[in-house]
């Protein structure tokens, strides 16, 4: 059976253009008047970009079809290397690949796609919460409890993020590496 674009889902991956599109986001539109159609946000595998795009809706699509692994992230020199902790083997990533580069740490694990066409790496994300240790901020002003109020925080990892005013250095904080945002406060 052939695969169209009502099957389209997250996650999906597809060749379009010579490129390998993954699909981010997507909406299935059934208008009162005229064809159905599926709009979608769709992630260039090749270089990252990601773009909107609509799709008729019945239209064939060239579905890739993808494996996942985990990998661990060992360092960063020319690419970012990782290893397969089934069998050691290491592999370079590029950092267009990479959902979230700035939020790597050393020995984190990631889960990499493979093309099994060829078995290349396509692209490679990191867990949704990653917990930081914050390394400086400003001290919090006993009262200064506004509502949604919010402070920058350097983290171990080097990355600026905004924080709430009751945050310090020395705590440590979980965030979203889908948006870059602070999600909340790890107790001890």
């Amino acid at each position: 059976m052939a695969t169209t674009t009502a099957d389209i889902s997250n996650g999906l991956c597809f060749r379009m253009d010579t490129h390998i599109w993954r699909v981010m986001e997507f909406l299935h539109v059934k208008p009162g008047k005229g064809p159905a159609f599926v709009r979608t946000k769709i992630k260039n595998l090749n270089n990252g970009k990601i773009v909107d795009k609509t799709f008729n809706s019945g239209i064939a699509i060239d579905v890739v079809r993808i494996e996942t692994r985990e990998y661990q992230f060992l360092y960063k020199d020319d690419g970012y290397n990782f290893m397969n902790l089934d069998d050691y083997e290491q592999i370079s990533i590029p950092e267009v690949m990479i959902n979230a580069p700035q939020f790597l740490k050393e020995g984190m694990k990631c889960i990499v796609m493979f093309n099994t066409e060829d078995d290349q790496p396509m692209s490679c994300d990191l867990p949704q919460y990653v917990e930081f240790a914050v390394v400086y901020t400003e001290p919090g002003v006993r009262g200064d409890t506004a509502t949604n109020a919010t402070k920058p925080a350097k983290l171990d990892v080097g990355v600026e993020v905004r924080v709430p005013l009751f945050i310090n250095e020395g705590d440590t904080v979980r965030v979203d590496t889908t948006t870059g945002h602070y999600h909340e406060r790890v107790k001890k």
